[in-house]
This record gives structure tokens, C-alpha cells and sequence, in this order.
């Protein structure tokens, strides 16, 4: 079941949605640099919330998601797809042209799921991740670069 509902967070409850955002940036403070920028969702199921997306302007008629979360049981259901699917429909009718997205070069999941969901890939920022405090390993691999990904909202 990936039935969902998506709200918008208000400014005073930002700092709620923190331990959501962690789950997919290992920055605390690049979160905290971010965390009031753009509009914020909670992601619920059944009352219950199962993740956020923060999404950023930063181009005219270009949407970022700059954090995307759920909740680790609720993973692999379908629910991300669909998410990305209405965020999608929701900045299109505000007339906005294009997403994007970044991760990191060691984000293999990431890599995959933003590909089938229609995203390709755009730019390298090299040694983005070397700013973070401490490094980043995935499946062996340090987190140096972002890789860029976009995505048409017209296709």
C-alpha cells in the first residue's frame, strides 16, 4: 500500500522534521544550513509520519529536491516513486519546467532510484563531500563528488 498523504510544514515546525532529514543527509550541519530554505513536506501514513521532502529554488522554473527521507520500514513500498511522481504534478501546475537532484557518487540506491524515476544524469560538482566533517563510505566507496540528476516535468 503506498497510499500517503503530503502536507506542507510550517516554519515553526521545521526542527520537528530534523531527525526525518538526517536519515538521508549525515550532515547535521549542512541540514541545519538548509532546513528553513524552500517548502518543506511531511510524508504520513495512517496518521503516522513516515518522511519528509524539502525542495529548493534554485534556478526560475527549476524545483531541487534537496532532502528526501522515509523511514527505513517504509522503504522499497512504492511510497518514494509516487512521492517524486506528485512533487512532480505539484511544481508543474505552479509552471516550473525542470527538477533536479544531487547525490552523492557513492549513493548507488540513490543513483538507481532517481534514474527510474525518470532523472538523468546533468553535472558533477567535484569534492562536494569534501567540505563534510567527517568522510562518507558507501559500498566502499567515499563520497567525494555530487552527482547532479534532472529531470523534465513535461515528459
Amino acid at each position: 500500500m503506498n497510499y500517503f498523504d503530503i502536507t506542507i510544514v510550517n516554519a515553526e515546525n521545521r526542527e520537528n522534521m530534523f531527525p526525518l532529514l538526517k536519515l538521508a543527509d549525515d550532515s547535521e550541519d549542512k541540514i541545519r544550513e538548509y532546513i528553513h530554505e524552500g517548502e518543506l513536506y511531511e510524508v504520513s501514513q495512517n496518521n503516522q509520519t513516515v518522511g519528509a521532502i524539502l525542495l529548493t529554488f534554485p534556478a526560475k522554473h527549476e524545483v531541487e529536491i534537496k532532502n528526501m527521507a522515509l523511514i527505513h520500514t517504509k522503504r522499497g513500498q512504492g511510497i518514494g516513486k509516487k512521492l517524486i511522481q506528485d512533487v512532480c504534478t505539484i511544481y508543474r501546475r505552479k509552471g516550473y519546467l525542470s527538477m533536479i537532484v544531487g547525490t552523492a557518487n557513492s549513493s548507488i540506491g540513490n543513483l538507481a532510484f532517481y534514474q527510474k524515476a525518470g532523472f538523468r544524469f546533468n553535472a558533477i560538482k567535484k569534492d562536494f563531500f569534501n567540505s563534510y566533517k567527517e568522510p562518507i563510505m558507501e559500498y566502499g566507496i567515499q563520497a567525494v563528488d555530487m552527482i547532479i540528476l534532472k529531470k523534465s516535468l513535461y515528459k
